[in-house]
């Protein structure tokens, strides 16, 4: 089997980073992980001692640190390239992706030898409902102008090809595009529905106007790298 490198960006999540990791270490995946990489996102709060402690107690655990803070796209794209591992996986550090569901992603990638992204479809959403309908609009336009067939594309729990990925074109936001991404690039993607759970802890980096907002310009983006293509 191909090595596996875990991502998770982290940006001020101090007290949800032990209970995730905690809950990875006893997944039924952890066996198969050969790096768990966090990127620390030049936090504020105690996130960078909290993952330092971690990384002492635990050499599975790789820590990755940002000068400053560069955004999510950037951290999963930095650690990419860092890692020896071709398969990729990357969830959130908000305990709101769940841990169980990583063996799902792995074994599905694994049976389905032309598939090169496999990304998760959250079920049931744990959020307030302004962002479940913000979501949900942005998910609409977006898969009516790329033809992504993904009605999640939000959903941080994804497996990927390395070579693929990287053979991407970089810019930031393109986390959230990957499936369309990969679709422009002739790459096979398949979805499957994995759980989603609330946070307990800290609260969302981006509001739902400053999203939105964003995610226009990143639709541009992407329309443009497909017409290109």
């Amino acid at each position: 089997m191909q090595s596996i490198s875990l991502i998770i960006p982290i940006f001020n999540e101090e007290k949800n980073i032990e209970i995730l990791f905690k809950e990875i270490k006893n997944c039924q995946a952890f066996t198969k992980i050969s790096k768990v990489i966090f990127v620390d996102d030049s936090s504020s709060d105690k996130s960078i001692q909290i993952l330092e402690y971690l990384k002492d107690k635990e050499n599975k655990i790789t820590l990755l640190k940002n000068d400053k803070n560069l955004g999510q796209s950037y951290c999963i794209h930095s650690a990419v390239k860092f890692t020896n591992d071709q398969l990729i996986i990357t969830m959130d550090g908000d305990c709101q992706n769940d841990p169980k569901d990583i063996i799902k992603l792995i074994d599905l990638y694994l049976k389905n030898y032309d598939v090169k992204l496999v990304s998760g479809i959250r079920v049931n959403r744990k959020d307030s409902l302004s962002k479940i309908f913000a979501s949900k609009i942005a998910n609409y336009i977006r898969r009516v102008i790329l033809n992504d067939n993904c009605i999640d594309t939000g959903c941080s729990l994804k497996i990927f090809d390395k070579s693929v990925f990287l053979s991407l074109p970089y810019f930031d936001g393109m986390h959230r595009f990957l499936p369309a991404l990969f679709n422009i690039y002739e790459k096979k993607v398949i979805f499957v529905p994995v759980n989603h759970r609330f946070r307990k802890y800290g609260k969302s980096k981006y509001g739902n106007f400053r999203r939105l907002i964003k995610g226009i310009k990143d639709l541009i983006k992407v329309k443009n790298i497909m017409k290109n293509r």
